[in-house]
């Protein structure tokens, strides 16, 4: 079972015009489409080939890894306070599943 995905925001609380620094990082194990099993099948390519940060409906951050990206991928990205609101991220395979996870940002 996989672990929900661990998000780390460096306020929660910023005043308006600050910068606010986001991590996270999600379990995925990445099959890169290029591994055989021990039967010699090949192993199809799945890997989180979308992420998505939007803060009150309003898009961030968009980032489309390719194959070279490794396992439980991290990512951290900085934007600026300008209002409050659910600040949701999504992560895509290419299976079509995703994972979520959401912070409530108050901008003072």
């Amino acid at each position: 079972m996989l672990r929900p995905p661990r998000i780390w925001i460096s306020s929660a609380t910023p005043r308006a015009g600050e910068r606010v620094r986001v991590r996270a990082q999600v379990d995925h194990r990445m099959e890169t489409g290029l591994r055989t099993d021990d039967g010699g099948k090949t192993i199809l390519r799945n890997i989180t080939n979308r992420f998505e940060a939007t803060l009150a409906g309003q898009r961030l951050f968009l980032w489309s890894p390719e194959i070279s990206v490794a396992q439980d991928p991290y990512i951290e990205f900085v934007f600026v306070a300008r209002k409050s609101g659910t600040l949701n991220m999504v992560w895509t395979d290419d299976a079509g599943k995703t994972q979520t996870a959401a912070r409530e940002l108050k901008v003072g």
